[in-house]
């Protein structure tokens, strides 16, 4: 359906494509992996025909309809949400659009063209109906209430909700559109767990061609069937979910490897033959025949390694057996009440992750105890000696824009000496030249990962997490959950992220509107246990 033939593409001063081709072929779900700057966003955008490659081409079988989402969602605001998810869905938004000022115009009851408005509603009804304007408008609630949007917010004015709801409602335009092609760019960034697995669902019985980028292994692993990879200007096509490409990648680098260092070897014998006998005449013509064997041979080049730096992170203090306690918290926000009668013990080395709906409480608990919260009434106690670590969005916006990355350790770690703090921004992703860029131009991915290297550097024994991987690609996460498998300190984390909650927790508090559960067990457990992925699965 669509291929990419000898691409070729530079960007400024990088070379993305180099000659590289691949495709998506009918019923293919793909998923696009590569290092961040790979160049991952600009394949999409020349299939979409935002960009176009300067060698090479990118084609699209006749009549196919393609959906692209990215994270980058324009203006909305002024018409329900409802309206705008309908709205991708081709003309019979318009109509809706029609229909629904042609009902506010009939309530209007002094109109002096009262009776043509209502003739004009008949008409327009019946378009909407032959349209499939009713389905569709069922469908469009189906989806975003499987997105986890309440009746209010489908009804209420698009403009007033978060960025990251805008981006649910820009993705389910697409899943409404159901077009040909979908080409997603971290789905998976916005959503919690719930959505992610109604997503999960719905993409796995989508008849089209996938194309997508994310950052969650398992959600990746459980939708795809075909990987490729971009690395070095080159377009790798593997067959098989994430962990086959992972272990096929390891292999194919050991085979590399193995042959480069077999020629190597051969070579050396050679050049030390040609050496031993060059000034001989006897031997002049094997000499000779050698030198052109030599010249004729292809060199194998060593595997490109991928830059994973791993850092050796300071162990944490000890702190006393209680971390925190809390005893009869009560707290709500105007009529709403979210913790009545709350008594929870987390004890050193207990690794607590948080479970629960939207709004069920989760970010509250993590204030509480992080005592940027007060509650209402009950006692939030922290234990001796604990020092605390707390991660939250809000984190990343104390950097201060006018300091570079660089500048920002330095100034939170004047005792550290410059290889080590550089060592550190390599770890978190930001190699060479990247540590000189001022905080104000950083990505929100970029801001997270610098609040953490901070906060890690000099790691406190009790770590509070709000969503620590919201932002992270698959390699800073990988080396993220390596860190704090090998922390001594005690957690308390929330994350949508299905791995990092497997790999870390080792006990689970869940939040339902039915109260509250404490499991002893992680997340592995608590699957097992419960029967589900997620507490609020009511789909």
């Amino acid at each position: 359906m669509i291929r990419f033939e000898n691409i070729t593409k530079q960007n400024g001063h990088r070379i993305l494509f180099v000659e590289a081709s691949a495709a998506l072929n009918r019923g293919e779900k793909i998923g696009l992996v590569g290092p961040n700057g790979a160049g991952k966003t600009t394949l999409f955008r020349l299939v979409t025909g935002e960009e176009a490659p300067d060698e090479g081409q990118v084609s699209t079988e006749k009549n196919v309809s393609v959906g692209y989402f990215n994270q980058d969602v324009g203006e909305m605001s002024g018409r329900s949400a409802v309206a705008e998810v309908m709205d991708g869905a081709g003309p019979v938004s318009a109509v809706a659009a029609e229909l629904a000022e042609l009902e506010v115009a009939m309530c209007d009851l002094e109109r002096e063209d009262l009776d043509a408005v209502i003739e004009r509603y008949g008409e327009v009804q019946a378009r909407f109906e032959e349209l499939g304007g009713y389905a569709l408008e069922g469908r469009a609630r189906e989806v975003l209430d499987g997105l986890s949007f309440s009746q209010e917010m489908m009804d209420g004015d698009v403009g007033l909700l978060s960025g990251g709801w805008k981006m649910r409602v820009a993705l389910a335009r697409i899943l409404l559109m159901r077009p040909d092609v979908m080409l997603l760019d971290e789905p998976s960034n916005h959503l919690d767990l719930e959505s992610l697995i109604w997503l999960e669902g719905f993409l796995k019985t989508y008849d089209g061609a996938l194309l997508m980028t994310s950052h969650d292994r398992e959600f990746m692993n459980r939708i795809i069937n075909k990987i490729i990879e971009i690395d070095g200007g080159t377009l790798t096509t593997y067959s098989g979910d994430y962990e086959f490409y992972e272990r096929q990648r390891a292999l194919n680098e050991k085979q590399q490897q193995a042959k480069f260092e077999r020629q190597q070897a051969m070579l050396a014998k050679e050049l030390e033959f040609i050496e031993r006998f060059k000034a001989r005449a006897s031997h002049a013509a094997q000499v000779q025949s050698r030198v052109k064997k030599l010249d004729k041979i292809e060199r194998f080049e060593p595997p490109k390694r991928r830059q994973v730096v791993s850092f050796d992170f300071a162990p944490a203090p000890r702190s006393g057996e209680d971390v925190a306690v809390l005893r009869g918290v009560h707290k709500g926000y105007g009529s709403k009440t979210i913790y009545q009668g709350l008594d929870l013990t987390i004890r050193r080395k207990e690794r607590w992750c948080v479970m629960g709906v939207n709004g069920a409480g989760k970010s509250t608990l993590l204030k509480l105890i992080a005592g940027a919260s007060q509650p209402d009434a009950g006692t939030v106690t922290i234990g001796a000696s604990v020092r605390m670590g707390y991660f939250s969005q809000h984190a990343m916006e104390t950097l201060d824009g006018d300091k570079t990355i660089f500048e920002t350790l330095d100034t939170q770690f004047p005792q550290a000496n410059q290889g080590v703090l550089r060592a550190l921004a390599g770890c978190f992703g930001f190699s060479g030249d990247d540590v000189e860029k001022p905080c104000r131009v950083l990505s929100g991915g970029e801001k997270a990962r610098l609040v953490m290297a901070i906060m890690l550097f000099n790691p406190p024994n009790f770590l509070v997490l709000d969503e620590p991987t919201n932002h992270l690609d698959l390699d800073t996460k990988e080396m993220l959950i390596k860190a704090l498998a090998a922390y001594e300190g005690t957690m308390l984390f929330v994350s949508h992220d299905r791995h990092f909650l497997a790999e870390l927790s080792n006990r689970v508090l869940e939040l339902t509107p039915e109260g509250i559960h404490q499991y002893g067990g992680g997340y592995t457990e608590y699957v097992a246990s419960t029967g589900q992925e997620a507490p609020g699965l009511h789909h």
